[in-house]
């Protein structure tokens, strides 16, 4: 009893000194294909017991109180806000002889939604989600965001999606653009769907869920979507279902109306993959009256992404039999598989995206994860490259098929979003919108170089800093992916970089295994049984940026958010001898069971699952989870995440959290008292997975985490 009640006293005095709170441990242990699992924080998944809520408390009043201690918290803070009072804008686009586009004053919580008759004139306010709220009260916070706005091709109606508190969870409403007021119509637990008008302007289809079981709301499994047409007017209960699948609980359902609006293309997806079914039924008049729905594919063997629609011609982006992605054609009125035609050839870039505007094809690619766009005849006759401020990131290009115009907006890692105006007909760009900020580009510079990983493999890496940088290995570094969904890192412009920059230290972002940047074999090489790949892509470019004098281990820190932060999770675990700090954001860090909350089932074609005895063995080899080290010290770590984060659970932080503070407290015990530095959990309230999230927790949250990062790293800022 003495010698226990002697090591319970050590393991509190330890843990009061780390300024770590103890975590009730249970005895819950799983068994999986005959291997048994404890899970002694398994009471941490229940999101609405008041001991998790004691928990969450008392790990943020110990975060706030370290983080209130640092130095560099005030003057980072005070630059972030700086340097991201500037203003943002978004793509605009036209609709019923208008157009609409959002803008951020610089410091606005949430960005405005504009319409205009022409770009020159005044605009007006269109919808000002900053008034918006769910309780009848001014949303002075801005926890309240729109998730989509689009207006009736009449340009009568604009249909939003509204989400609080970062939610994945949305209200649909329908706002009179006329008298600036919304209509009775009120469209519930929607997810993971926008709306699409029909050409008639009296209706649109959404895909939604069943309501959620009590107390699941930001926990409980998300399966059998179905997708809706509603009527101007209609309550939800008289909304028509047009299509569901009660054998398929995993499908999921996206509308879009071809531009003739003949045709209703349904996009079929399960999971996260990339492979999807498309399906198509006519429309009638301009409007919807059920009728027989045709499969154009449910083989979900490849990616199938509508494009744009003529006639009867259908042009789809896919990467059958095209690794990298090619845009083929398909006659509706003969839409089997052996008709497909292909109208723009497979290159050696990988085919981003597409879209038909303006009676031609454009086709915008990644060449070494920077953007080229080629614009096309609608025969798949090539016309041109469209020319591109520089080497950047390129997003945009939409509108209709018989417009004569379209958007497009430019960043890179120094330059913020600039939002042009492009001539389809004779290919000449203008400025439409061009941000001033007080981040003075001239004075940074942007290269890429090849990294080797582990097994031969090449990846680009960004490097971003002020010109004139000592290569002495001396330089606060930090190293940001995310390697996962086939998403691609593209050099995009970051406030989170520019301040980082602005303090004196390098930004680099790294193109993984398992995104997108080289198609579809690229991402295959990052999933499943392969996913290790990933994580050695990031150790290589960390080893690079010390071989090459860049910056050295103890001056070197590794950021992720999502799939990013499972990233930097796993590396944590593999190296932690190779960096000074880390900060894993809202990250995915049980995989044994990431599938068995919301939508994380559709994360399955990714990562695999831990019901498939293959799979477990390869999820248990790197889960954040379960391979947290004992007897090596980790670097300071800032877990963060958000306490309405129904994407990836906050359960996956919270238990990641207090594995890695007991085992630090294991390992001070046994090197006598010693630690390399705090693990830590900064957990924000009304709050999601990021989308939304308003500009004053932004500010206050990447503050924070730059802070904590020049704190470890030894960077002063004044």
């Amino acid at each position: 009893f003495v010698l226990i009640l002697s090591a319970l006293l050590s393991t509190a005095t330890i843990a009061q000194t780390m300024s770590a709170p103890l975590t009730r441990k249970s005895d819950h242990v799983d068994t999986y294909h005959g291997t048994k699992i404890a899970d002694p924080y398994r009471w941490l998944e229940d999101d609405n017991s008041e001991e998790t809520k004691a928990w969450v408390k008392a790990q943020n009043i110990v975060t706030d109180k370290y983080l209130a201690s640092l130095p560099q918290r005030e003057p980072v803070k005070k630059l972030y806000k700086e340097l991201f009072n500037f203003e943002k804008f978004g793509i605009p686009f036209k609709e019923g002889g208008r157009y609409f586009y959002t803008r951020n004053d610089g410091l606005q919580q949430q960005a405005v939604l504009y319409m205009v008759k022409s770009l020159n004139d005044a605009p007006t306010v269109a919808l000002d989600p900053n008034s918006l709220s769910t309780d009848g009260t001014v949303a002075t916070t801005g926890t309240v965001a729109t998730t989509g706005t689009v207006v009736s091709r009449d340009g009568k109606y604009l249909a939003y999606g509204i989400a609080s508190g970062g939610s994945d969870w949305q209200e649909w409403k329908v706002r009179d653009l006329a008298t600036g007021k919304d209509l009775p119509d009120l469209i519930k637990w929607v997810k993971f769907s926008s709306a699409e008008w029909t050409p008639d302007g009296l209706g649109f289809f959404y895909s939604s869920y069943d309501a959620p079981k009590d107390g699941e709301t930001l926990t409980g499994a998300n399966y059998f979507q179905k997708l809706y047409y509603h009527r101007l007017g209609n309550d939800q209960t008289r909304d028509l279902l047009v299509y569901e699948n009660k054998q398929q609980k995993e499908w999921g359902f996206g509308a879009s109306v071809t531009d003739d609006g003949k045709n209703l293309l349904i996009n079929v997806w399960k999971g996260s993959g990339r492979k999807n079914g498309l399906l198509w039924l006519p429309l009638k008049d301009g409007g919807y009256a059920p009728s027989t729905i045709t499969p154009i594919t449910l083989e979900f063997d490849a990616e199938y992404t509508a494009v744009g629609a003529s006639g009867n011609t259908l042009w789809i982006k896919t990467d059958l039999d095209a690794p990298k992605g090619r845009v083929i054609a398909i006659d509706l009125t003969a839409p089997e598989r052996k008709n497909w035609k292909t109208v723009i050839a497979a290159r050696n870039e990988t085919l981003a995206g597409a879209s038909a505007v303006g009676g031609h094809l454009f086709a915008q690619y990644l060449k070494d994860a920077a953007a080229e766009v080629r614009e096309h005849g609608s025969d798949g006759k090539f016309l041109r490259v469209v020319a591109l401020p520089g080497v950047g990131t390129a997003s945009g290009f939409g509108g209709r098929f018989d417009a004569e115009e379209t958007f497009f907006s430019y960043q890179s890692l120094t330059t913020p979003g600039e939002i042009y105006r492009y001539d389809v007909k004779s290919g000449k760009s203008t400025v439409f919108k061009r941000p001033k900020t007080a981040f003075n580009a001239s004075e940074f510079e942007t290269r890429q170089v090849f990294v080797t990983s582990k097994d031969g493999t090449k990846l680009p890496i960004f490097i971003a800093h002020k010109k004139g940088v000592k290569l002495d290995g001396n330089n606060p570094t930090i190293l940001y992916g995310y390697g996962g969904f086939n998403v691609s890192e593209t050099p995009t412009y970051r406030v989170t970089a520019a301040v980082w920059m602005q303090m004196g230290g390098i930004y680099v972002t790294t193109c993984l295994r398992g995104g997108g940047e080289y198609g579809a074999a690229w991402h295959d090489a990052g999933t499943k049984l392969k996913k290790q790949n990933v994580f050695d892509d990031f150790i290589a470019s960390a080893e690079w940026l010390i071989a090459n004098k860049y910056t050295s281990p103890a001056k070197l820190a590794i950021n992720g958010g999502s799939n990013g932060g499972l990233l930097v999770g796993a590396v944590l675990n593999q190296r932690p001898e190779l960096f000074a700090a880390a900060v894993p954001q809202v990250g995915v860090m049980d995989m044994l069971r990431f599938h068995k909350f919301t939508i994380g089932w559709a994360w399955v074609p990714d990562y695999g699952s831990s019901d498939n005895a293959d799979e477990f063995k390869a999820l248990q080899a790197y889960s954040p989870l379960h391979n947290v080290q004992r007897g090596k010290p980790y670097p300071p770590t800032l877990i963060m995440t958000a306490d309405h984060d129904d994407r990836v659970v906050p359960a996956h932080s919270f238990k990641y959290t207090a594995e890695m503070q007991d085992a630090a407290i294991a390992t001070a015990l046994q090197r006598g008292g010693s630690t390399a530095g705090p693990i830590l959990a900064r957990i924000e309230t009304q709050a999601g997975h990021g989308a939304g999230t308003p500009t004053s927790k932004t500010i206050n949250e990447r503050g924070d985490l730059l802070a904590f990062v020049a704190n470890a790293l030894k960077l002063e800022v004044k």
